[in-house]
């Protein structure tokens, strides 16, 4: 089957290539089909793909071109100022991600898509080259079987809309591959190298990677040493170079964890297993759920994997430890400990498998390990054939599956299964090959476009950039007047994280990181949410702008509202502690220093002239005042919270409030008296910082000689904030310095909390790592192939 005039290593390169090829094609194919973008008017943006992975990279665009406010460690633009270096290591470390500086940023979401495939096509190609380490074999059918991984159900539907975890379908292969090394003994320094750029990449899917590649380092470390020494000295080079490499990513890992846990708590749910018909149902292709392990690698590998147990002519400890582990991890997605174990003990909001790619690996090694002695003969793939059917069946009481999962299933086995026993004969290898070929690129365009359709329509989906983005980002950039005052791209949102998105230095913020004083703060003066609280949005309010230094808000038609407002660092007198109430508008004032609402003259009418304001955070409908216009509250709690609401200026009873649906329990109407605001913003400003300089992660401010009591940074109180060298004061829920009499300068700085400590880390590791390669060296030879072990058991070597 194989080619003997190329070299090893050209094989390989070759098996990647191919692997590479049909991986970038099906994808394209699967997107072309479902008419979305960039091949057609559908968006492609999805959820979290359109409400932060596009925007964080709109960020990441502007940070390498110079053109972001902050940098690597803090970011200005969002959420009135955050920590950055955790969303960095979650969303945008991968070291593919930089390659969105090489597009216009007005193609960003093409940019998002061209790393989306290239990083797809890496884990075909990653895949491919790893099967040929194990044993040697057709460099074509290596590359058959690394984009049928590649192209799983999980990646075409899951992780193609999560950019993030597909470094986790690279990681993996790539970790299997410094299991490769650990039993030769070979490459230590490498190894550990590998395993901190899998971990910066993406930590999370990492972990899984990790965890699937120890669990397959275990089975061949079992095939190929004899004796229990020699197994374990393999299993410890491996330990010791995961550990260095993890140790390496300290300084993006351990402030990573730290923010975790500060973040807004997220959705935390039960796990529940999925019905066995509905596992079964997605081994087929075309099905579509978030719900369950999406496992399609395409029916021909499929086939192979389960013809393992039946052929032959491969040694029976080799069928039993890879059929067991499959099956192992396979039971490992329903039980609830093992559940967690993947998920670091977390079972995760929205999809619940995100492991699956593990098991899709698995089962190609499998697939492939059926080939070590040549393709599975007739009764192995008929046994195989009829265990695959049996599942199929199984999955008939799943609502999964569709006549056409079914129809291209049952095409896809025959086709397969015929092409599989063809490669027996020689003159047959080339229209076997392309058959096996044809039937994954079908399958897996079929899939992909599949999960298109389920995703548009039951996702919230997001506008790729246009004129509206265009017309958006224009007009802040104009307004634009940092640091002396914010530019807010306020609501109606494109996105979650409009800010990185278009532009400004705006209170929205959507992250896994939100933090949770940030989250409290902006609740208690109003704020909505949505995502329950970690997705939080811009608050319009005059009160709000005043405090936060917000000089500049974009308006629905397009026009910037400008404002006279303090600076970013203004005083507060001396006084007791402060604590907010249930109110918003009382804990605005709270924070303003000043009364500027009244109450209503009636239930549900404002003084002519003031400005009414509504608070009713689960209302789900549409108020106005009488004679106004309609704005849409979005309360659907715990998921979404409505944001304290303007409703225009008061004409007195003509003006009276209207509740388009029935009244919420719980709302307030309160009325703003705006000549009051004004008397407090000149208060504020008399007494506010007469310089400020704000740097990428500090703030420097001169003060008038009479400061007295508190300066206030209308930043957040987040952890890592320290001013005059100690850590930061808060001011209901703000960054606050106490002042001394004659204090006329302060100074604060951000440094992520984890970070000196994760770089005291990675030194170490750094250090200790060539005592590791000298380890490594004095072990050499466990990785000689015992007398009498089967010749495919530890083949020479295929250079990697």
């Amino acid at each position: 089957m194989s080619t003997p005039h190329r070299s090893p290593r050209r094989r390989s390169l070759l098996g990647s290539a191919l692997a590479a090829l049909l991986t970038a094609v099906a994808v394209g194919a699967g997107d072309a089909a479902a008419r979305v973008h960039p091949y057609g008017p559908r968006h492609r943006s999805v959820n979290d793909l359109g409400n932060q992975f596009v925007p964080f990279h709109a960020h990441l665009w502007d940070l390498l071109h110079g053109r972001a406010h902050g940098g690597l460690l803090f970011n200005w633009q969002s959420g009135f100022g955050t920590g950055f270096l955790p969303d960095l290591g979650t969303y945008l470390s991968s070291p593919l991600s930089v390659l969105v500086a090489l597009f216009p940023r007005e193609d960003i979401d093409l940019a998002v898509y061209a790393v989306t495939v290239l990083k797809t096509a890496l884990a075909a190609a990653a895949m491919a080259w790893l099967l040929r380490t194990h044993h040697r074999g057709p460099w074509w059918a290596a590359g058959l079987l690394g984009a049928s991984y590649a192209l799983c159900g999980w990646s075409v539907i899951e992780a193609s809309y999560n950019p993030m975890w597909l470094d986790g379908l690279i990681a993996f292969p790539l970790l299997c591959l410094t299991g490769e090394w650990a039993l030769r003994s070979r490459r230590p320094v490498p190894a550990a190298l590998v395993v901190a750029v899998c971990w910066t990449a993406n930590f999370y899917t990492a972990f899984m990677a990790t965890l699937g590649a120890a669990l397959v380092l275990l089975v061949r470390a079992a095939l190929v040493h004899e004796g229990l020494r020699a197994r374990l000295s393999a299993v410890g080079r491996a330990a010791a170079a995961t550990v260095l490499g993890i140790a390496l990513t300290a300084p993006v890992l351990l402030p990573l964890f730290l923010s975790t846990g500060r973040a807004h708590p997220g959705w935390a749910r039960e796990f529940r297993p999925v019905p066995w018909a509905d596992l079964f149902a997605r081994l087929l292709p075309g099905t579509y759920s978030f719900s369950s392990p999406a496992v399609f690698v395409g029916t021909g590998t499929l086939l192979l994997a389960a013809a393992l147990p039946f052929h032959r002519a491969l040694p029976p400890r080799t069928r039993l430890y890879w059929a067991g582990l499959t099956a192992a991890v396979a039971l490992s997605l329903q039980w609830e400990p093992t559940h967690l174990a993947w998920h670091l003990f977390a079972t995760p909001n929205g999809s619940p498998y995100r492991q699956t790619f593990v098991l899709a690996g698995i089962i190609v090694i499998a697939a492939w390990s059926a080939l070590a002695a040549g393709p599975p003969r007739l009764p192995a793939l008929a046994a195989g054939s009829a265990l695959l059917a049996a599942a199929a069946l199984w999955a008939h009481g799943s609502t999964l599956v569709t006549a056409w999962a079914y129809a291209l299933f049952a095409a896809g086995l025959a086709l397969t299964a015929a092409a599989w026993w063809a490669l027996r004969h020689r003159r047959l290898l080339l229209p076997a090959a392309a058959l096996l070929a044809a039937v994954l690129l079908a399958q897996a365009a079929a899939t992909t476009a599949f999960g298109h359709r389920g995703k548009l329509g039951g996702l919230d989906d997001y506008p790729s950039w246009g004129p509206a983005h265009t017309a958006r980002a224009a007009a802040l950039a104009a307004a634009d007047g940092w640091p002396a005052y914010r530019t807010d791209p306020s609501r109606p949102a494109l996105s979650g994280n409009d800010p990185l998105l278009l532009g400004g230095e705006g209170g929205a913020y959507y992250s896994s990181h939100t933090p949770a004083v940030f989250t409290r703060t902006m609740v208690a003066l109003g704020a909505g949410w949505t995502s329950r609280g970690r997705n939080v949005q811009s608050l319009d309010n005059p009160v709000t702008d005043a405090v936060f230094a917000v000089g500049a808000r974009l308006q629905p038609d397009g026009s910037v509202l400008r404002a006279d407002v303090p600076p970013l660092v203004t005083t507060r007198p001396p006084g007791a502690p402060l604590a907010y109430g249930d109110s918003p508008f009382a804990n605005q004032e709270l924070l303003l220093g000043a009364r500027v609402y009244e109450d209503p003259v009636t239930p549900g009418t404002c003084r002519a002239g003031t400005e009414a304001f509504l608070w009713a955070p689960e209302y789900n409908a549409t108020a106005r005042l009488a004679d106004g216009r309609a704005f849409r509250l979005n309360g659907n709690a715990p998921r979404n919270r409505a944001a304290l609401q303007p409703l225009g200026v008061s004409r007195g009873t003509s003006s009276a409030l209207v509740f388009d649906a029935a009244p919420p329990p719980r709302w307030t109407l309160s009325c703003l008296d705006r000549s009051r605001l004004d008397a407090a913003v000149a208060g504020l400003r008399a007494t506010a910082a007469t310089a400020v300089r704000v740097g990428s992660s500090d703030v420097r401010a001169t003060l008038p000689p009479d400061a007295r009591g508190t300066a206030v940074l209308s930043v957040p109180a987040t952890a890592g904030w320290t001013c005059e060298g100690r850590p930061a004061a808060e001011h209901l829920g703000l960054v606050a310095v106490p002042l001394t009499p004659g204090t006329t300068r302060i100074g604060c700085s951000y440094r992520p909390p984890g970070l000196v400590a994760g770089l005291a880390v990675a030194g170490v590791a750094l250090v200790l790592l060539p005592f590791g390669a000298r380890l490594s060296g004095r072990g050499r030879g466990g990785g000689r192939r015992p007398s009498g072990a089967p010749p495919a058991a530890l083949p020479a070597p295929v250079p990697a």
